[in-house]
C-alpha cells in the first residue's frame, strides 16, 4: 500500500496520476462514493482511494473516537488483504491533511480531526510507502524494500 497525504489542493491527485498513470480504478469520497471494504468487483490491478478524510468524517458522525478507529483499522486490513491476494495488485490511498492549523471549536470537528490524525498514523504504519505532497512535489517519508511501483 502506498499512502499519499498533503495539504488541500497541493497536487496529490495530479502526482498520483503522473506516477501511476490512469489505468486503474479510482474511488473518490469527493464524488460521494461510499466507503467500502470489499473490492471483489474491481477488475484492475491498481486501485486508488481518494478523500479518505471524508470517509473518516462519516464514521465520526456515528461512532466515538475509539469505535471509529477500530472500524477504520478493520477496513484498512481488508484493503490490504485485497492488495496482497494478487502479487501485481497495488493499492494507493490519498488523504488530505486536516490536522494542522487552528484546532476547531466545534466538538464534532475536533473529533474528526483527531480520528483522522490517528487513522493517518495507522495507514503510515501499515503502508509500504508514504509520500507527502506539497505544491506538487513529493517527499518520500517511508519506503520498505517490499514496495512495488
Amino acid at each position: 500500500m502506498h499512502f499519499i497525504t498533503g495539504g488541500s489542493f497541493n497536487g496529490k491527485r495530479a502526482w498520483v496520476k503522473n506516477t501511476y498513470g490512469l489505468t486503474g480504478s479510482w474511488l473518490s469520497a469527493y464524488q460521494e462514493t461510499p466507503l467500502t471494504e470489499n473490492f471483489n468487483h474491481i477488475n484492475n490491478d491498481l486501485l486508488v482511494l481518494e478523500g479518505i478524510e471524508i470517509w473518516i468524517k462519516e464514521l465520526t458522525k456515528t461512532y466515538d473516537s475509539y469505535r471509529s478507529r477500530e472500524i477504520w483499522i478493520h477496513i484498512i486490513n481488508n484493503w490490504l488483504s485485497w492488495e496482497k491476494a494478487e502479487p501485481e495488485r497495488k493499492l494507493v490511498v490519498i488523504g488530505t491533511d486536516i490536522t494542522k492549523g487552528i484546532v476547531p471549536i466545534e466538538r464534532e470537528n475536533r473529533l474528526w480531526r483527531d480520528v483522522t490524525g490517528w487513522a493517518y498514523q495507522d495507514l503510515s504504519a501499515m503502508a509500504d510507502k508514504v509520500d507527502v505532497i506539497w505544491y506538487g512535489l513529493n517527499q518520500t517519508i517511508k519506503q520498505t524494500g517490499d514496495e512495488k511501483q
